[in-house]
């Protein structure tokens, strides 16, 4: 479609000055995503503003809406055509001019479909560097290239459940150390290590992700405590396991990544080394982002696999994540290890 637009390219307004929103193509399923949008307040950190992958939009389903300051990023997993589009741009326009009059709108869209992704700039431009922030902490996103920006929003309560985990042991003997498996950016990393965690092991394969989760260290001030094994985690337990044990091991992996990580029959093969990793006491943070897996899935191979770590506590998603199936939605189970 190619559309790119400046602020004065406006759709048509109501003759009393106000958009009208039903004078324009305005599918229902585009009624909340237009009302989000409408109504949202101007977000100082990276969020979620419309989650209709939640299902409480009926209609809305393909439609997500995040603000990566100063840009705002539009994911829709279906097609959208020219007049969506330019509904959504005069909607982005209007309400933008009534949060930041006089500043320019910076606006990305991404259509995921059919297992390609089409990424394009809408609408001014992004930093290069882009750099974001999450309850005072900075973190380098890239929102115009792949599907994952550098910073996954719905994992926000799991890094303030990491972040006070960490400031509660911060007077531990010894120090926190902790395991960050799957750290893809590092994220978990830099909080416990704002929080006073001694020091933390990052390991993911891939060697881009830890590059950039290196530069998250480094913008907050960060440099020492942290080491990152560019490696297969399947391969490197030699290296893991004599730098344990852990107070602290986060799985974070993704659902299905072929030739990397299938869940159904890779997490299973991490399970059964958690009660090693941990010291006397230590959590385990396991998370799975699979809708098609709920809490039972890690609770029946817990019980099979650790049956000796204790269930905590599921860590609550972010409010805008909202679900109609709690089970669909993004799981964070928390564990303990015996004294």
């Amino acid at each position: 479609m190619g559309l790119r637009w400046d602020n004065s390219e406006l759709a048509p307004a109501h003759p009393s000055g106000t958009l009208r929103f039903g004078a324009l193509f305005k599918p229902a399923a585009m009624h909340a995503l237009l009302h989000a949008i409408a109504s949202m307040a101007l977000p100082l950190d990276a969020q979620r503003i419309f989650h209709g992958r939640g299902g409480l939009h009926p209609g809305g389903e393909h439609w997500a809406l995040d603000f990566y300051p100063p840009v705002w990023v539009l994911t829709s997993f279906e097609p959208a055509s020219d007049d969506t589009l330019t509904t959504l741009h005069t909607a982005l326009v209007q309400r933008w001019e009534q949060l930041a009059p006089g500043q320019p709108l910076h606006w990305v869209y991404q259509c995921r479909h059919e297992g390609r992704t089409d990424t394009r700039l809408m609408n001014g431009s992004v930093p290069d560097p882009h750099d974001v922030t999450e309850h005072g902490t900075r973190y380098r996103v890239h929102v115009l290239r792949g599907q994952n920006h550098g910073l996954f929003l719905d994992m926000a309560e799991g890094r303030q459940w990491v972040r006070r985990y960490a400031a509660a042991r911060r007077d531990d003997r010894y120090g926190l150390k902790v395991l960050n498996l799957f750290a893809y950016t590092c994220a978990f990393s830099v909080v416990a290590l704002q929080a006073g965690a001694k020091s933390v092991v990052n390991v993911d394969m891939a060697r881009g992700a830890i590059a950039i989760g290196q530069q998250n260290h480094q913008l907050n001030g960060i440099t020492t405590g942290a080491s990152f094994l560019a490696h297969d985690i399947f391969s490197t337990w030699g290296k893991i396991t004599r730098s344990g044990p852990y107070g602290l091991v986060v799985v974070d992996p993704p659902s299905y990544q072929k030739g990397s990580f299938v869940a159904t029959k890779d997490y299973a093969r991490l399970l059964r080394r958690l009660p090693d990793l941990l010291e006397p006491g230590g959590h385990a943070l396991l998370c799975l982002n699979a809708p098609e897996l709920g809490t039972a899935f890690l609770h029946e191979q817990m019980l099979a696999l650790a049956p000796e770590l204790a269930f905590v506590e599921r860590v609550a998603n972010p409010a805008a994540f909202a679900d109609m199936s709690e089970e669909r939605s993004l799981k964070v189970l928390v564990y303990r290890a015996p004294e």
